[in-house]
């Protein structure tokens, strides 16, 4: 889950609000990482104790509820989807010097033949694992030579000098919002472990996967700060292979590049698959023809991101995106813990089961406020 999670948007948000905010970025880090952890666990036992994928859960709580939830996961996932595009565009740029929108449509075509042709994406999920595990050797060697300043880092993460909710919604949103959490729990249904008796292993799954995430994120944090805090200043164009470049030279910033690409275009399918599966339940028309509607998916979100452009935008805006969609989707399961007709005799904790609330009022309440800021900034 490491290597998965250091995909397009995690390094681009990692990079960029580091150069914002310094040493406080660490604050919004330990924030997010607690609401991930209340979020999740509360999502994925809910959704194992029923042996039912969100959608079905969300139209059993309020008939054609699930449909909503699943127009809302589909768009959230478009985003996501084409924010990974422009990832992809990123990265082949940093590789190759390639044009962004030229290496879109590169990458929509290697997508399609990924998504078509198993043995071609089972191949490059390897080779993405194995480039995954460089980038973090990588990575925590530009975080000891870039010497950042710990002290002050780890006193801002707990006393920070400025807070900025948009950016911990936008955290949140890239690490459990919309898809994310969901697909999760629902590759454990797939792997036929559900009911009561998994929880524990559910329970210990979900934290520890938010934890290593955290870890991973904290270490990119160190390693960005430590190049900005002396003076240099980030390529607004790609801030994440600009750190790489400035703190291990050109040969850093071409192998960024490269697992850049290879897990943003890994990303685009697996965006794309599981973002279709969350309507195939509600009618068999979808069901029978995924693998076209799925194509499709790949093919409409390059086009939009063509007609957009902005890559480093659009991955910060997916992750924002996202965590707006959280509170909906995490309402709805914790309506759905306390309804016997979809947890059984379950019993879910009360303190799992406030926290959830809590987490669900904050996010909105720090979604309004972010939106406030963003009119704000545009005003």
């Amino acid at each position: 889950m490491a290597t998965s999670a250091i995909g397009p948007g995690f390094l681009t948000q990692t990079a960029k609000f580091t150069a914002d905010l310094l040493a406080s970025f660490g604050f919004v880090i330990l924030i997010s990482l607690l609401l991930d952890i209340g979020a999740q666990l509360n999502i994925w036992r809910i959704i194992t104790v029923s042996n039912m994928r969100a959608q079905d859960i969300a139209n059993n709580v309020l008939p054609g509820l699930g449909v909503m939830l699943a127009v809302l996961i589909g768009l959230g996932g478009l985003v996501f989807n084409i924010g990974n595009i422009g990832g992809c565009g990123l990265g082949l740029n940093a590789l190759a010097n390639i044009n962004t929108f030229t290496a879109a449509i590169i990458s929509c075509v290697v997508a399609l033949s990924i998504f078509w042709y198993k043995e071609v994406g089972s191949a490059m999920d390897a080779f993405t694992k194995l480039l995954g595990l460089l980038m973090i050797l990588l990575t925590v060697y530009i975080a000891f030579v870039s010497k950042p300043p710990v002290s002050e880092a780890l006193y801002r993460t707990i006393v920070p000098q400025k807070i900025d909710t948009l950016k911990i919604i936008t955290l949140v949103g890239g690490t459990v919002g919309g898809y994310i959490s969901f697909a999760g729990a629902h590759r454990l249904l797939d792997a036929g472990i559900s009911g009561e008796g998994a929880l524990p292993q559910v329970t210990r799954s979900s934290v520890t996967g938010i934890i290593i995430t955290s870890i991973m994120r904290f270490v990119l944090f160190f390693a960005v700060l430590g190049v900005v805090w002396h003076g240099a200043k980030l390529n607004d164009s790609n801030p994440a292979g600009s750190a790489f470049q400035l703190a291990a030279g050109n040969l850093g910033y071409r192998f960024f590049g490269f697992v850049m690409w290879c897990a943003a275009i890994t990303s685009v399918v697996g965006a794309s698959y599981t973002s279709v599966s969350f309507f195939k339940t509600l009618h068999p028309v979808i069901e029978k023809h995924q693998r076209i509607i799925i194509s499709l998916f790949i093919i409409v979100s390059t086009l939009i991101f063509i007609s957009i452009g902005n890559p480093v935008t659009l991955l910060i805006v997916a992750g924002g995106f996202n965590g707006l969609i959280l509170p909906i989707a995490l309402a709805v399961i914790l309506i759905a813990a306390v309804k016997t007709n979809i947890v059984g005799n379950y019993k879910h904790p009360l303190w799992m089961q406030v926290l959830g609330w809590i987490i669900v009022i904050l996010m909105v309440y720090m979604g309004i406020t972010g939106v406030q800021q963003t009119v704000k900034q545009l005003l």
